[in-house]
């Protein structure tokens, strides 16, 4: 299985690079390029340019992710495999198909809903393949 080794996040449009990196160098974190690394942790933060987007999509639905006491805005499950998908609709991408199916064998997904999106990005066959290897993937787990 695929193991991110970054975080992304899109800020909003108003936010100054100086004052992003004053507030992530306060936490210990390093700029290098586009990276922010931490010499604590293996994995490092983006801040890709925005608009937050799936495919084309322009408006995914946020959803309020707590942990504790932390909060944090994230995608849902659902948009989570889109963002999958669209890499390997449109960059043939295959480990991000893997990805999408890990995440949909996890997870409860509005199946409707990312059909409606692969339908208006043009990849419904990507879309019936994704089908059948999570009916295969569903299938293999059953017998176990």
């Amino acid at each position: 299985m695929y193991l991110s080794r970054d975080v992304d996040y899109v800020l909003p449009p108003s936010t100054r690079i100086a004052m992003l990196a004053e507030a992530m160098g306060s936490v210990g974190f390093n700029r290098t390029g586009d990276r922010y690394n931490h010499p604590n942790s293996r994995f490092f933060v983006e801040f890709p340019a925005g608009p937050l987007a799936i495919g084309s999509d322009l408006a995914p639905r946020p959803v309020r992710v707590r942990r504790g006491r932390v909060v944090a805005w994230s995608l849902s499950a659902t948009d989570s495999c889109r963002d999958r998908l669209a890499a390997h609709y449109h960059w043939k991408d295959r480990q991000a198909l893997r990805v999408a199916l890990e995440i949909a064998l996890r997870n409860r997904l509005l199946i409707e809903r990312i059909r409606v999106w692969s339908k208006a990005e043009g990849c419904l066959p990507q879309f019936e393949e994704f089908q059948r290897a999570l009916r295969r993937a569903k299938s293999r787990r059953r017998r176990r």
